[in-house]
């Protein structure tokens, strides 16, 4: 059937219009699933083309995204330095400590 049919042409115009052994509402409906299916294959053909070749804008893009990432990554990890090392070094003999049986009094 869609040998016969032209893809150009299922659109304009209901191929199955006045066949003698279809109502009016079965040619519709046949025409119908034809433009159906020729979507259908325009979008498969489309799908392998894009599935094909990569987008090389949206390579450019995604690379330049990754470059950024890896700026703000390292700029992350020196503020999480910077904070570390900002804080003062507590005496180790006292912090790890346990205290909560020591009933010692300490001056």
């Amino acid at each position: 059937m869609s040998s016969a049919l032209s893809s150009s042409s299922i659109f304009d115009a209901n191929p199955y219009e006045g066949h003698p052994n279809l109502s009016e509402l079965e040619a519709e409906v046949l025409w119908q699933y034809a433009k159906l299916s020729q979507n259908i294959k325009e979008l498969v053909a489309e799908t392998r083309r894009v599935s094909e070749a990569p987008d090389e804008s949206l390579l450019k893009q995604l690379r330049a995204l990754e470059v950024k990432m890896g700026l703000v990554l390292t700029l992350f990890k020196a503020s999480v330095w910077a904070v570390i090392n900002e804080q003062p070094l507590a005496d180790v003999s006292t912090a790890y400590a346990d205290t909560t049986a020591d009933d010692t009094i300490r001056h």
